[in-house]
């Protein structure tokens, strides 16, 4: 082996050493085993996967998208880090499993929103007084390609949308064309900062645990260990 990639390697082997010691030590460390085993085989767990308009119980949220819940709210599957929603994996390649809205409201897409779209819903079923907005992203492909349907170009503001809409479809856009992410939707339960805008979806303080909408046991503080699925 040459000198130039034995010193390329050595990198990759402490990056990998890292991911693996992270996903065994770390925290939901058996949910995470389960979803690297999926990805590397997205065939092998059938009964793990979700499909698109379920409503589990009488939950108010329909399931927004086909594939499996890899991670939940709270997840923290790298240092440092807590996960403000809920990431599905299809399975498939980019741009071909759908995305509907899981519940109706307002569709706004900022100007300069390539994968994402978020929707006002003016009355929380939970708590009718106060409004929520439901945030769904990863919807291009690493170049940029956006793969939201186009009734919703960007700048789209305050468009009704009825529960069951399709919104687009599942990329892995992340901004970084060299390094994508895992094709899925993130979609998290965003608050309202008490002017009719939305908060910031990256701080999870700013999110609601999504369990009550969904029906499902989606906050890593009570579900550490297992991919949920409808009873």
């Amino acid at each position: 082996m040459s000198k130039t990639k034995f010193l390329f390697l050595i990198p990759v082997a402490i990056a990998v050493a890292g991911i693996t010691l992270y996903f065994t030590y770390g925290r939901s460390s058996a949910r995470s085993t389960q979803v690297m085993g999926w990805i590397r085989d997205p065939s092998s767990r059938p009964e793990l996967m979700m499909s698109a308009s379920t409503k589990c119980g009488d939950a108010p949220f329909i399931f927004p998208t086909d594939g499996l819940i890899g991670f939940i709210w709270d997840d923290s599957f790298r240092p440092g880090h807590r996960h403000a929603g809920i990431d599905i994996f299809s399975g498939t390649e980019v741009g071909v499993t759908p995305i509907l809205a899981a519940y109706p409201g307002y569709l706004t897409r900022e100007a300069d929103w390539i994968s994402t779209v978020i929707i006002r819903v003016p009355e929380d079923p939970f708590e009718p007084s106060r409004q929520i907005w439901v945030y769904y992203t990863h919807m291009a492909d690493p170049q940029g390609n956006s793969f939201i349907s186009s009734e919703f170009p960007a700048g789209t503001k305050e468009v009704f949308v009825k529960v069951g809409t399709v919104l687009g479809y599942q990329g892995n856009y992340s901004g970084d064309p060299g390094n994508p992410v895992g094709v899925h939707l993130h979609i998290s339960v965003v608050q309202d900062d008490g002017f009719g805008k939305f908060k910031n979806e990256l701080d999870i303080e700013n999110t609601y645990d999504p369990s009550l909408y969904f029906g499902l046991p989606l906050n890593a503080n009570v579900n550490p260990d297992t991919i949920p699925v409808c009873e």
